[in-house]
């Protein structure tokens, strides 16, 4: 099973595919363009944009589809849930260069799923099936769905995998938790061989996947045509570099810490174009240096420090001194056991 791209849209073809995981205010313009120096994903999902009554096209989401240089496909992830109103934000949609239109079934943010869009609309088959009806129908291009694999349990999943055949969906990402059990626990992984198994498109499994070796362990358990990284991207932008050189059989590009060092201050330039003061620039780059954090060091120090600069000369001493002192020294590519990112940094977000 393929995806319905021409060749040259299949920049690693052969290999498992690999795609960035939509995040909201994450995995923007700014990050897209990040990750691309380090190594480009086959796949770019946006942001989601918000479907109600009143939709207007999000200039900032929008800008990572017409503004994009990185030369990969770009998906438009869609959240709602009135088929009508799905439907025609797609066909403005259309209008762009994306690859296709990808319906987010899975965000498990309680303010989201509580409007029942999202995550909300796995335990309600018969309503994604009108809004996938009309979905296909707008859309001539690639319809894709990333979803979990249940709202509290599994109970819907048989009849939303059918869903997806009925109509045709071109690509599944599924992310092997529940929306009841958030990032806490272990990916169902099982399941999603089990999607993999009865679904008829390509599935890209996602949860969890820390690291190149990692990836090819996930790989080889459930049997997925590739996979969605999204938090362990942003802690490590090497990954999809790194994953590919497992999959043929290369030795990882070695990352040190002064690399790390590097990145930061990449990040922080990109983020931070257009911002309107200091504050904001450094507020907003710990949003990504939350997840980088669990692969400094062992004892959280670096994470402990930097949530308290309050100034871009105060951050980067914080870096300089955490990543800079043995700056030759290797980056962890595994995240180290028990230093965690903070949930209520988190908690505003849909992450994967």
């Amino acid at each position: 099973m393929s995806l319905r791209l021409p060749p040259s849209l299949m920049p690693n073809a052969g290999l498992p595919l690999l795609a960035l995981a939509p995040m909201q205010y994450v995995t923007n313009l700014a990050f897209m363009r990040v990750v691309s120096h380090y190594g480009a994903p086959d796949y770019f999902f946006t942001e989601y944009f918000r479907v109600h009554e009143n939709t207007r096209l999000d200039r900032h989401i929008l800008s990572s589809i017409t503004e994009n240089d990185s030369g990969r496909p770009v998906f438009a992830q869609l959240i709602g849930h009135d088929p009508e109103l799905l439907a025609r934000t797609a066909r403005a949609l259309l209008a762009f260069p994306i690859a296709g239109i990808d319906l987010n079934l899975g965000c498990p943010a309680p303010k989201v799923y509580r409007k029942k869009v999202g995550g909300g609309l796995l335990s309600d088959p018969e309503l994604v099936s009108e809004i996938l009806a009309a979905l296909r129908e707008a859309v001539p291009s690639l319809l894709t769905v990333k979803m979990r694999i249940g709202f509290d349990s599994t109970e819907h999943l048989e009849r939303l995998l059918e869903l997806l055949d009925e109509h045709a969906v071109d690509l599944l990402s599924l992310h092997g938790r529940t929306v009841a059990e958030g990032y806490r626990s272990e990916v169902h992984y099982d399941v999603i061989a089990r999607a993999v198994r009865s679904v008829g498109c390509p599935v890209l499994a996602n949860g969890n996947v820390t690291s190149a070796t990692r990836a090819v362990g996930v790989l080889a358990e459930t049997g997925a045509r590739g996979l969605m990284i999204g938090r362990h991207a942003v802690r490590n932008p090497w990954i999809f570099r790194h994953c590919r050189e497992r999959f043929l059989g290369l030795p990882l590009t070695p990352v040190t810490l002064a690399d790390v060092r590097e990145y930061v201050q990449r990040l922080y330039a990109a983020t931070s174009a257009g911002a309107t003061n200091e504050l904001s620039s450094v507020t907003y780059v710990k949003r990504y240096l939350n997840f980088l954090g669990p692969s400094v060091d062992p004892g959280g120090a670096f994470l402990h420090d930097m949530r308290r600069a309050g100034s871009e000369a105060e951050l980067f001493a914080v870096c300089d001194r955490h990543l800079l002192r043995n700056g030759t020294d290797l980056f962890a590519l595994e995240p180290y056991a028990g230093v965690v990112a903070r949930p209520t940094i988190e908690a505003p977000r849909c992450t994967a």
